[in-house]
C-alpha cells in the first residue's frame, strides 16, 4: 500500500508517542499568544494586552509527566495594550519596571494530571519577586503531518489562570478610585507547536 489511510497513519503516530521519551516541541510565535485581561473599575470593562516578544521551551509526554519540562522567558518591554500612553506606564516602575527588570520568567519543577488536562508547578518570577505557582493547562488537539526531518506532530496548548499583581509587588493604585485596575489579573496564553516524530 502507497499511503496509509489518515486513521491508521494518527493511530501509528499516537503509538509512537506513547513509546518515545518526552518530545522538543517548537513554538509557533506567529499563532501564539501570550495575553492577559485587566477588570477595570470593579469588572465594569476589561482591558487585554498581551507580549509580542518571548520564548518557551517545552518537553512533554503525557505518557510520562516526570520527564516533561516547560520554561518561558517574556521580555517585558514587549507588553501591548493597543494604547502608547498606557503602555509606557506598564514599562513604569509602576508595574514592570523594565529598565531593572527585562524578563518575566516562569521555570516547571513538575507536571502532573490526565487525558489532556495538566498543572505545572514551578517558579515564577516577575517584577523581582519569586513565586511557587501551579498554574493549569490544556491540550486542545493534535494534527500528524509530514516535514523535511520526518513525521510531525504539531500540538495546541491553552492556559488559561488569574495571578495576584500585588503578590509580585505591583502595588500601583489609581488616585482617584482604588477599584480602578483589579487585583486579580486574568491571564489567557495559546501557543501551537510542533515536534518531529520520526527522522526519513
Amino acid at each position: 500500500m502507497k499511503y496509509l489511510r489518515p486513521t491508521l497513519a494518527a493511530a501509528l503516530a499516537l503509538t509512537f508517542l506513547a513509546a518515545a521519551p518526552a518530545l522538543e516541541y517548537k513554538i509557533d510565535q506567529n499563532h501564539s499568544t501570550i495575553g492577559f485581561a485587566v477588570p477595570i473599575l470593579g469588572g465594569l470593562s476589561k482591558v487585554r494586552g498581551k507580549f509580542t516578544d518571548f520564548a518557551i521551551t517545552l518537553k512533554f509526554d503525557e505518557a510520562d509527566l516526570a520527564g516533561s519540562t516547560i520554561g518561558a522567558t517574556i521580555k517585558t518591554a514587549s507588553v501591548d495594550t493597543g494604547i502608547a500612553a498606557r503602555n509606557e506606564h506598564l514599562r513604569s516602575a509602576d508595574f514592570f519596571d523594565v529598565e531593572k527588570i527585562p524578563t518575566l520568567t516562569f521555570q516547571s519543577s513538575r507536571l502532573d494530571g490526565k487525558d489532556g488536562h495538566y498543572v505545572m508547578h514551578g517558579t515564577l518570577a516577575m517584577h523581582g519577586v519569586s513565586q511557587e505557582v501551579a498554574l493549569p493547562f490544556t491540550t486542545t488537539g493534535r494534527k500528524f503531518g509530514e516535514g523535511k526531518k520526518g513525521k510531525t506532530v504539531t500540538a495546541g496548548f491553552s492556559l488559561r489562570c488569574t495571578l495576584n499583581r500585588r503578590d509580585y509587588g505591583m502595588t500601583w493604585e489609581h488616585s482617584v478610585d482604588e477599584t480602578f485596575i483589579a487585583d486579580e489579573i486574568e491571564i489567557e496564553i495559546d501557543v501551537i507547536t510542533k515536534a518531529t516524530l520520526l527522522a526519513p
